[in-house]
């Protein structure tokens, strides 16, 4: 997946609407601030930010998909800061920030969904809307694809995976209905699984009893896994406190609870031990507005906290 595939001026067309962007927005910086968005995707929120930056401010943005770092280059084009792209996972910020001469940063933004163009790119496999290679690697370097752990777990490690990563009540029986088909046939593709899952729930693909579709919480679990995206998010939220200025501001939006309690508890240990203040004494969500005018905001939870 290193070259560009052959839809790429498609992918780079994907409406992405950054969220809880009036919130984003209304964070004050320096006309010279350091900004590090910690997940550029195709630089949304960058774009947001970078209204009140000058020519000496920086902006340093990270992402693992080149996909990503090529469209939001484009995109960013035009800002009169200075902004430096980079290829690295989030985890390693320290070490970005030491690559690019960059010493504290006045604001650590970090978007933890997945972004449209990702979404829509087949090669991914993170979408169950339409049948694509089952694969779910947001890091192409990455060795462990959804459809190695699905192929290779014991029953108890999957059951273990869907109910821990992805919350799912019925992880035994989505297990075990795993185990069974992949003895008759190697599980490639999302849509296989999707009916395998189906199948085991008792219920048809395109039902929608919920609000979310029945295969929601299992492919969760698989690309939290196959990204050691808990993982790579304590790593962040550790190396932080470091990397922020006096006053500097770290801002996450998560998409669900495992995430957001792994903010939680890291911004209230931080703030026992004198190293932050909160500033959001609870979770910013979207309006009514913005959830009727772009659905994926409506799990979207934003916390801030400020260096002391």
């Amino acid at each position: 997946m290193n070259n560009m595939p052959a839809d790429f001026d498609e992918l780079s067309r994907a409406e992405h609407t950054p969220v809880l962007a009036e919130f984003a927005a209304g964070i004050s910086l320096k006309e010279d601030a350091v900004v590090v968005d910690a997940t550029i995707g195709c630089g949304g929120h960058a774009k947001i930010f970078a209204k009140s930056l000058g020519k000496d401010a920086v902006l340093l943005g990270l992402d693992v998909d080149n996909n990503c770092l090529v469209i939001a280059r484009q995109n960013l084009a035009a800002l009169s800061c200075k902004v430096l792209l980079a290829r690295e996972n989030f985890a390693n910020i320290a070490q970005a920030l030491q690559k690019n001469g960059i010493e504290k940063a006045d604001l650590i933004f970090a978007d933890l969904g997945v972004c449209s163009v990702q979404l829509a790119d087949e090669r991914r496999g993170l979408s169950f809307e339409k049948d694509m290679k089952l694969d779910m690697r947001l890091d192409d370097r990455l060795e462990i694809s959804a459809a190695e752990i699905v192929n290779s777990r014991d029953e108890k490690g999957l059951a273990d995976l869907i109910y821990n990563f992805g919350q799912e009540r019925a992880s035994r029986k989505i297990a075990r209905s795993i185990i069974q088909a992949r003895q008759k046939k190697k599980i490639d593709s999302t849509a296989e699984l999707v009916n395998i899952i189906c199948h085991a729930l008792k219920c048809s693909p395109k039902s929608r009893k919920s609000r979310i579709h029945p295969a929601t919480k299992t492919f969760q679990a698989l690309r939290i896994a196959v990204n050691s995206e808990l993982e790579n998010l304590e790593k962040l939220l550790a190396a932080a406190p470091n990397l922020l200025k006096k006053n500097g501001r770290i801002a996450v939006i998560s998409f669900h609870s495992l995430e957001d309690r792994i903010v939680k508890i890291n911004f209230r240990q931080n703030k026992a031990a004198g190293i932050y203040e909160i500033v959001t004494k609870k979770p910013v969500t979207a309006s009514p507005a913005e959830r009727l005018e772009n659905p994926r905001s409506r799990s979207a939870k934003l916390r801030m906290a400020v260096r002391l």
